[in-house]
């Protein structure tokens, strides 16, 4: 899985890292009073970051063996074996462009109240750490990177959030710090433990793990603890829907399009990839644990009072799916979850850039308070809808591919988990379309008589995300070209290490298996694709 297919010679990786950093520190570096050029160089460098991402998306090579791309390696502490070890896949291409694209829109998406110089240096330092932590193949940098993201979040919603931020921000501290505590003795332990030397390289202790099966169980809830508290899983989820209740908007949209990121990819990067056998053992457990998320979180959404409640309510909900398909252990319901973690945070940002627009117009963001909406601003209703009705999972919108490919993918091996999941989706629609009725629909009366309409600002703010979520869900090829040659190196790594055998999820056309010995006419491209993504890493 992790085999370097490809290195390159201008360092892309550490540039995606560095940028944002500087950033942070020549807006520590200017004036506090001078806010319009504070502004623009925050900008700048977040585009410059999405324009390297987004670079880096387009000379991704697709198909192969799924094995790591634009590798950086250099040792660092070499008597400790640790070195700034970089490399991107198909798992985490399109998370280094989400964050890339994401972080430029919640800029000049939302204004702070007051301190404009801290708030976009903050951001910009939660950026580079985002970045490090989606590339970093060395444990001891993944950690930095993992715990660097901390700080930034915690003066966020502490410094800029509602009336109950310190407490927020606090309770997000304290849960993630205590994962994190768990997290740091695993890393340590695996590292000391290698019988080859002390090495934090991920690659190097995948392929030749020396602990027992006993120790590669306690040493994985190590991990994974560490990781269901970032997703969060229930019942670790308590403090997401405080954090964003009480979040700046662009802390919100950072925290349910990133951030909650770092939890189902490391699931997939450092629980399944080093302990296979105990991801195995456990899969009950966290099976268990993400189907109870799916149906808890959306009927606790469904009750909500405050619509930004709700929204944060639903992405426990809809990382559940993702959990699901990682544990399912399927090519088709891994390829689903990773695709779902972009997916979800495309959308559930654009929820939360929508309701702080309603928050900021009206002041308030109670259901009851709000009605008619649609009448007075029917664009604003109908950028609502859009988004409303991806996070539903109407097909035709990219909520819906992921969702689908996760319980198709995961009913071979896990059937009456699917089964109760599936009434997740049943109540999506039930807690957002009811949402939306009662605050768009009907007489607008009070203050809502006078609600603005979008703004060119806004809609341009929106226009990129509305894109890719009609682009995602009509056209998903792209995507899954580039994710699914990961995901296969990563169950065939599984296999060799546990004798695990994927079960079949479909049967392949005739023609082409046919094709692979006769190659005939127009067969012969479809077989020698599929030849090829089949072949083992």
């Amino acid at each position: 899985m992790f085999a370097a297919e490809s290195t390159v010679g201008f360092p892309l990786l550490t540039a995606l890292i560095l940028t944002p950093l500087v950033g942070a520190a020549l807006v520590a570096l200017l004036p506090r009073h001078r806010t319009d050029t504070v502004r623009l160089v925050g900008i700048l460098f977040a585009c410059a970051t999405a324009g390297l991402s987004i670079y880096l998306l387009v000379s991704f090579k697709t198909g192969g063996g799924g094995g790591m791309q634009m590798v950086s390696d250099h040792p660092w502490v070499k008597e400790w074996g640790i070195s700034w070890h970089l490399g991107v896949d198909g798992i985490s291409v399109f998370l280094l462009a989400l964050t890339g694209i994401l972080f430029p829109i919640a800029l000049w998406g939302s204004d702070p109240h007051h301190d404009l110089k801290p708030y976009i240096a903050w951001i910009l330092l939660l950026e580079a750490g985002t970045m490090g932590a989606f590339v970093a193949l060395d444990l001891l940098l993944f950690f930095l990177f993992f715990e660097l993201v901390l700080v930034p979040m915690y003066f966020l919603i502490g410094g800029w959030g509602y009336d109950r931020r310190v407490y927020a921000s606090l309770k997000f501290f304290l849960y993630t710090m205590a994962g994190s505590a768990l997290l740091l003795v695993g890393i340590f332990t695996v590292a000391f433990t290698h019988k080859g030397g002390v090495t934090f390289d991920v690659v190097t202790l995948a392929q030749d793990a020396s602990w027992s099966v006993n120790a590669g169980r306690w040493l994985f809830l190590a991990f994974a603890l560490a990781f269901a508290v970032k997703v969060p899983l229930f019942p670790l989820h308590t403090w997401l829907p405080d954090a964003h209740t009480q979040a700046p908007t662009a802390g919100s949209v950072i925290l349910a399009g990133v951030m909650l990121k770092l939890g189902t990819y490391g699931f997939l990067r450092f629980g399944l990839f080093l302990f296979p056998e105990a991801s195995r053992y456990f899969r009950p457990v966290f099976l268990t644990l993400a189907v109870i998320g799916i149906v808890y979180g959306a009927i606790v959404a469904t009750v909500q009072k405050d619509l930004k409640r709700l929204v944060a309510y639903s992405s426990v909900a809809h990382l559940g799916f993702i959990i699901l398909g990682t544990f399912a252990m399927t090519t088709p319901s891994i390829t689903g979850g990773v695709l779902q973690a972009v997916n979800h945070g495309i959308s559930t940002p654009a929820l939360f850039l929508l309701v702080g627009m309603i928050s900021d117009r009206r002041h308030t963001r109670e259901i009851s308070a709000l009605q008619g909406i649609q009448k007075v601003a029917p664009i604003f209703a109908a950028a609502f809808t859009i988004v409303m009705l991806s996070s539903v999972g109407l097909p035709g919108l990219n909520g819906f591919v992921g969702e689908f490919m996760i319980l198709i993918g995961s009913f071979v091996t896990a059937r009456w988990w699917v089964i109760v999941a599936s009434t997740g989706v049943i109540l999506a629609a039930l807690y957002l379309l009811w949402a939306y009725q009662r605050v768009f629909h009907g007489e607008p009366e009070g203050d809502n008589r006078t609600f603005k309409e979008l703004t060119l600002r806004e809609g341009l703010v929106l226009a990129p995300l509305i894109g890719i979520i009609v682009f995602t869900g009509v056209y998903p090829k792209p995507l899954l070209d580039r994710i699914e040659p990961s995901v296969k190196g990563l169950i065939t790594h599984v296999s060799d290490k546990t004798g695990y055998a994927e079960p079949a999820t479909e049967t392949p056309p005739p023609k082409a298996v046919e094709g692979a010995t006769h190659a005939e006419g127009g067969s012969e491209g479809h077989s020698s694709e599929t030849t090829e993504t089949e072949t083992k890493p």
